[in-house]
């Protein structure tokens, strides 16, 4: 029987954990989702949601890696053999995901260079699609490829091949032991110099000013939750791979509480940062903060330019600062997205590492190609929305409903974690689980199911973006689905390395 890795410290695992939570969301996404539900009131909400189901699941799944020792489809398969399709749809939605983050790394790559001489100009939006993008093309077709993509594509797959073949201890941990705080340095860096800009005072206000009627709408509760459970790396294979590779003795909760804690504190962080500039910049145009928040490919790659433009003294530093952030954040999150599915394979297949790596990572980034040609941002769009909206949440609540409700593991799972850990879960754990979390996570998929369901008639709301029906059908609806049927389909294989295992073993002992 192999010996499975494991990590060489605890601090190694947080760092991991850590850096696979923060994303580039953590970045670009939770400023303007804070802003437009409330402010400084979002925060009550947010709060509510980290400790009702951020902290509960990451617990869930921690425990789950930890206890049955193996990626998600062997985790699941070792509590059930009727619930490995679960853990292979989880890994099938992270592979689907490494396909275009890694693209969007180098794009940040491609603008740490640009931001040395600020190659965008004046016109940061008609540079991003037309000069750097070449988007000349309708969605569906591809085109020919964009050198100014393909090689930072290329390098940014190359650094983390060479991170996975080194393994758990000697590449993922040191890579993230280099980069965490590497991370946290450089935004520092750039928090500090933001909130001296001239009008940050102002941006800062309108991120913290308080809207206590938003936190009675419902809709401000689910951007809450939706926000925690995005930005946690939950429910995509990758939290129960990285916790297989602690040892039998590891502190579950505490280490759950850090990595949600410490993630939060980035978001915080990045949130403070990120209005710190949108007041300058609506300073510098003398318009309201209103009319320059702006989140994901549009703050990052249009806003933040135009903003670097106007800094009075070292723009060039400042750019650079910001994008190797994004490179250094979207990297830690891309090695733990690919460690989901090389796991699963390894364990299934009975695969050494670097055969692995060379299959699933390799068939990953030459799928990212298509992401690389003219037309790679409409297909990136839609699959991105797609495999959020129905590949994660949807995974997140079939996961809590099939662990709590039907094979009813809670109880197990709540005294293997109480065993080895210092802070003890209790009804808190199991209530959240059990009832607020599958409620929420419920809410959510039915209403975006409505609305989009809806679009598939021919009504005035029309399909996501206005893509043709035939390109939002393959790639919207058709990647989403696929992803389920492919997993449903490596169930159906025979494993090559049935073991009867040290997990089982270890379950009885628990019990």
């Amino acid at each position: 029987m192999k010996t499975r890795s494991q990590w060489g410290t605890r601090a190694g695992f947080i760092l991991a954990a850590v850096g696979s939570a923060i994303g580039l969301g953590n970045i670009w996404r939770f400023p303007a989702v804070a802003y437009e539900n409330g402010g400084g009131a979002f925060f009550i909400p947010y709060l509510f949601a980290l400790l009702t189901a951020g902290i509960p699941l990451l617990i869930m799944e921690f425990t789950i890696g930890q206890k049955y020792r193996g990626s998600a489809p062997l985790s699941f398969k070792r509590m059930n053999k009727k619930a490995e399709w679960i853990g292979w749809w989880g890994a099938l939605v992270a592979f689907v995901i490494g396909t275009y983050y890694s693209v969007i790394i180098a794009w940040a790559m491609s603008y740490s260079v640009f931001s040395l001489n600020l190659s965008w100009g004046s016109d940061t939006e008609a540079f991003l699609f037309e000069n750097y993008l070449g988007l000349t093309v309708d969605p569906g077709q591809t085109g020919s490829f964009v050198p100014g993509v393909l090689i930072p594509l290329i390098i940014v797959w190359a650094i983390v091949f060479v991170i996975l073949f080194r393994g758990v201890k000697k590449g993922i941990e040191i890579a993230n032991r280099i980069f965490i705080p590497l991370l946290v340095v450089l935004f520092l860096i750039l928090v500090v110099r933001a909130i001296t800009l001239p009008g940050a005072l102002a941006g800062l206000n309108a991120f913290f000013q308080p809207d206590f009627s938003a936190i009675m709408s419902s809709d401000v509760w689910v951007a809450a939750y939706g926000q925690i459970f995005f930005s946690l790396s939950i429910a995509f294979a990758i939290m129960i791979a990285y916790s297989s590779y602690l040892p039998k003795k590891s502190d579950i909760t505490n280490n759950a509480f850090i990595v949600g804690f410490g993630n939060s504190g980035f978001e915080l962080l990045a949130g403070i940062g990120v209005f710190s500039i949108l007041g300058f910049m609506a300073g510098q145009a003398g318009v309201g903060i209103d009319e320059v928040v702006a989140g994901g490919v549009g703050l990052a790659f249009v806003v933040f330019p135009q903003i670097i433009n106007e800094i009075p003294a070292f723009s060039e530093f400042f750019g650079v600062l910001f994008f190797a952030s994004l490179v250094l954040a979207g990297l830690t999150s891309l090695i733990s997205i690919c460690e989901a599915y090389i796991s699963a394979i390894i364990d299934k297949f009975n695969l050494s590492r670097t055969k692995a790596v060379i299959f699933a990572g390799g068939l990953s980034a030459i799928i990212s190609l298509l992401y690389a040609t003219q037309g790679g941002l409409f297909f990136l769009d839609t699959v991105d929305y797609f495999i959020n909206q129905f590949g994660v949440a949807f995974i997140g609540l079939v996961e809590v409903i099939a662990v709590s409700w039907v094979m009813k593991q809670l109880k197990d799972l709540k005294e293997h974690a109480n065993g080895i850990s210092d802070i003890r879960l209790g009804s808190w754990w199991t209530f959240s689980l059990g009832v607020i979390t599958p409620i929420v996570l419920g809410y959510m998929m039915f209403d975006l199911f409505r609305l989009n369901l809806l679009r598939l008639f021919p009504t005035d709301t029309g399909n996501y973006e206005g893509y043709p029906d035939i390109f939002i059908a393959i790639a919207g609806w058709g990647v989403a689905a696929g992803a389920l049927i492919i997993g449903i389909l490596f169930t159906l294989s025979k494993w090559k390395n049935e073991e009867p295992s040290e997990a089982v073993k270890q379950s009885k002992e628990v019990k």
